[in-house]
């Protein structure tokens, strides 16, 4: 049963979300990288035999496999996700910008170029967490960016094959190659490259703990997007809402893991009451329930306030994954929020929509990260760099105060690297 706070009661650290630590995999992984960086292939081979109990001859994943998984798939869900697609690439589209020159009269130029990166890696889970989603969302802002090419891995089956669905979505994202190997083994190969699997400069994408680990071990050897967390999801509702509607968005989050989080900030004891019986309802009939039952009971929560324009205060204080402001107004209160990963306003806007549909990414910061971080997009698999041109009297117009600013700092190289171009 989620349990209900009165916000007045709590102590400030108590609303934040919280989650049961995962368990310590630091030295599981930082061994398993040292192989693949010593032993390459045959590495990633020992390990697919050993966690994903199959045997393969062949890391990379054909043409033909991808053939036959377009041929057999289910049309309508191709459909489907050939439409995603295109509300993804609409978005995301408008987040392209481009670089700057400045011609200053002096005769110097300043500028910024926008550069793609060379070479992306995607990391996309496999068994019960095989989202095609996800291959979307992070595929698609890369080859918008224009990244030359984009790297899949992920794990296969004991038979050696991929989830044929993530091999259709890949397809319509346009990743270029795609290799059957997943785990901390993968995150591995992307980063320092094997005979098969090319370095990347970049890795994006969900994982378990040895994933999220491995990312953070390899991190300052390529760029990543993010250390993601469990899934979170904070509703902010007054007493006019439909109780059945809040739980059912509640539990879209709780259902993908036991560590994930559903929060409801109301000021309506009536609807904490409402929602509270209505997920108990909606729980028993859920696939997952085991798995959104655990995480309702140890983290789940309502809180109480005393008004709406305290939950949004809460809301900013905890920096949720996905917020959800569930009014009859919501615009007025979109320039209040500060952190959050990505925002749905109103009560016809599901967490869902951005998960699937809209084109918003569902690629976002968790953890309270919101505070300082923001969702996967363009910017990600993109580099700048400056540049600088100067004439012969720009630069000795300025020379004697670069040559005193540098000698204040004790560099008297730097300062003689313009006392050399006096006349």
């Amino acid at each position: 049963m989620i349990k209900i706070y009165e916000r007045a009661s709590m102590r400030n650290e108590d609303i934040f979300i919280r989650s049961t630590s995962s368990p310590d995999v630091c030295g599981i992984v930082r061994d398993i990288i040292a192989d693949v960086i010593e032993n390459g292939d045959s590495a990633i081979k020992k390990y697919e035999e050993k966690f994903d109990k199959c045997t393969l001859e062949s890391l990379e994943v054909t043409k033909e496999e991808i053939d036959e998984a377009w041929a057999e798939a289910d049309a309508e869900f191709i459909a489907v996700m050939e439409k995603a697609a295109k509300n993804i690439i609409f978005y995301h589209e408008h987040q392209k910008r481009e670089g700057f020159r400045i011609n200053k009269d002096d005769g110097c130029i300043l500028g910024q170029r926008i550069i793609p990166l060379h070479r992306a890696g995607l990391y996309v889970p496999g068994g019960t967490a095989a989202y095609p989603s996800s291959v979307l969302m992070n595929c698609i802002p890369a080859k918008i960016a224009g990244v030359d090419e984009i790297v899949m891995t992920t794990p296969p089956n004991a038979e050696g094959k991929i989830n044929p669905i993530i091999l259709c979505a890949a397809k319509i994202a346009g990743v270029d190659r795609i290799f059957k190997v997943g785990g901390s083994q993968a995150i591995a190969a992307l980063a320092y490259g094997t005979e098969s699997i090319p370095k990347v400069d970049k890795i994006v994408g969900p994982g378990n703990a040895f994933v999220a680990e491995a990312k953070r071990q390899v991190f300052g050897i390529v760029n990543i997007d993010m250390i993601a967390g469990p899934s979170e999801i904070l509703i902010v509702a007054d007493e006019s809402c439909d109780e059945k509607k809040v739980a059912a968005d509640l539990l879209s989050q709780a259902e993908h893991d036991r560590l994930a989080s559903a929060v409801l900030v109301t000021p309506s004891r009536d609807l904490a009451d409402r929602v509270a019986k209505e997920l108990e309802v909606q729980l028993a009939l859920l696939p997952r329930e085991d798995i959104a039952r655990t995480s309702v009971d140890n983290n789940g929560k309502i809180i109480i306030c005393e008004s709406i324009d305290e939950c949004i205060d809460i809301a900013n204080d905890i920096a949720p994954e996905h917020l959800e402001i569930c009014v009859d107004e919501p615009m007025q209160y979109l320039d209040r929020i500060r952190n959050a990963g990505s925002v749905f306003l109103g009560k016809n806007t599901p967490e869902a929509l951005g998960d699937y549909f809209a084109g918003t990414n569902h690629t976002l910061p968790t953890g309270g990260t919101a505070r300082f971080s923001s969702p996967l997009s363009v910017d990600d698999f993109i580099k700048k760099y400056a540049y600088t041109y100067y004439t012969e009297d720009a630069l000795m117009k300025v020379a004697s105060d670069i040559e005193y600013f540098a000698e204040r700092e004790g560099l008297s190289a730097h300062a003689r690297s313009v006392t050399v171009r006096r006349k």
